[in-house]
């Protein structure tokens, strides 16, 4: 057995130097005085063997099968419509050419900001994405918490199933089920006139368009939103919650310092992914449930872009507001990631 090169403790003033022990072969050689085809006639280390694109093809074609789906869509429902904005800087004129005829610059920029209407539209989709956002991001992890505690899973599970239904319902249902509900001869007039109340026009009045979008925005989607943080929740080590108990720890203490921590990650994550989506209010339940008599408080960036682009052929128009539109949610999944990384340390990139 022959000592080529070492690594000893280090000492004051002295470097630490490697020990390799090699042992010796068959022939009663050691590698070092067997010959070598490196330079200098030392030992050759071998290295990783690249895999060519070809081989990788050949052996994973399912993989990449299955997300040559995704991609398409992406492709052409995504990324090819991007073209199509360049007539937010052209005139573009039904039957002419589908890129714009004559070149205005930033003509129809001027105009929706100069337009006191679009500013209306545009805090109204702040409002509804706001009241959104507080409403329905929090509640499905509460629900997820209160669900985590329950023991009894037969019940856990209805619970479950209830809240996970309305998800599964078309919008045209639900809006048909909450217009039933809401109608001046609907459930709900008939439970406040039994009262001894008034009826009340719900769908009629401005006042009362946000309350009944949140409403059923949270019914639609908190059972849903809560599959996510329950699959968190099963990843929280529950040596931590032991630990916890021994320290005295009572049940709100244990949610607080151990669970919320441990799934803290995914909610950075949804909460930034949210705040992307914050100006895209749902276009086909607003339009769904107002009327002209709401248009006051019910009308978003998404519907006006209906009315003004499709009803009214102005697409140079629309295509304008909806470019300040992606470039307005761009900027705020941007900076919510940017602010996450910084002060709470997880973010998506």
């Amino acid at each position: 057995m022959k000592v080529t090169r070492g690594r000893a403790p280090a000492t004051p003033g002295r470097a630490a130097t490697e020990v390799v022990v090699e042992p010796p072969s068959t022939d009663g050689t050691t590698a070092s005085s067997r010959p070598s085809s490196g330079r200098g006639g030392g030992p050759t280390r071998k290295t990783a063997r690249r895999v060519p694109w070809k081989s990788m093809l050949r052996r994973d074609w399912p993989l990449y099968a299955m997300a040559l789906g995704p991609v398409l869509f992406l492709l052409l429902f995504r990324y090819v419509p991007m073209l199509g904005n360049v007539i937010a800087f052209r005139r573009f004129r039904p039957g002419g050419s589908m890129f714009g005829d004559e070149w205005v610059g930033l003509r129809y920029i001027g105009l929706f900001i100069n337009d006191p209407t679009f500013w209306h539209v545009f805090t109204n989709t702040l409002v509804l994405g706001g009241l959104t956002l507080i409403f329905c991001f929090p509640l499905p992890i509460v629900l997820a918490l209160m669900l985590n505690e329950v023991r009894k899973r037969a019940f856990k599970r209805t619970v479950q199933s209830i809240s996970y239904l309305p998800h599964f319902l078309s919008v045209v249902i639900v809006v048909g089920m909450t217009m039933q509900i809401l109608s001046v001869q609907g459930t709900a007039n008939q439970i406040i006139t039994t009262l001894g109340g008034d009826a009340i026009p719900f769908l009629q009045r401005a006042e009362w368009f946000r309350v009944v979008y949140v409403g059923t925005e949270v019914w639609q989607t908190v059972g849903w939103g809560t599959i996510l943080y329950l699959a968190a929740l099963t990843t929280v080590d529950p040596s931590l919650y032991e630990a916890a108990r021994i320290d005295g720890a009572n049940r709100w203490h244990q949610t607080w310092h151990v669970t919320l921590p441990g799934i803290r990650p995914t909610m950075i994550t949804l909460l930034i992914l949210n705040i992307g989506a914050f100006l895209n209010v749902g276009f086909e339940k607003v339009l769904l449930l107002y009327n002209p008599l709401t248009y006051e408080t019910g009308d978003v960036i998404s519907t006006y872009l209906y009315r003004v682009g499709l009803v009214s052929n102005n697409f140079s128009y629309a295509a304008a507001i909806g470019l300040f539109q992606a470039i307005i949610g761009l900027v705020m999944i941007l900076s919510a990631n940017f602010i996450s990384r910084r002060v709470v340390g997880a973010s998506l990139w």
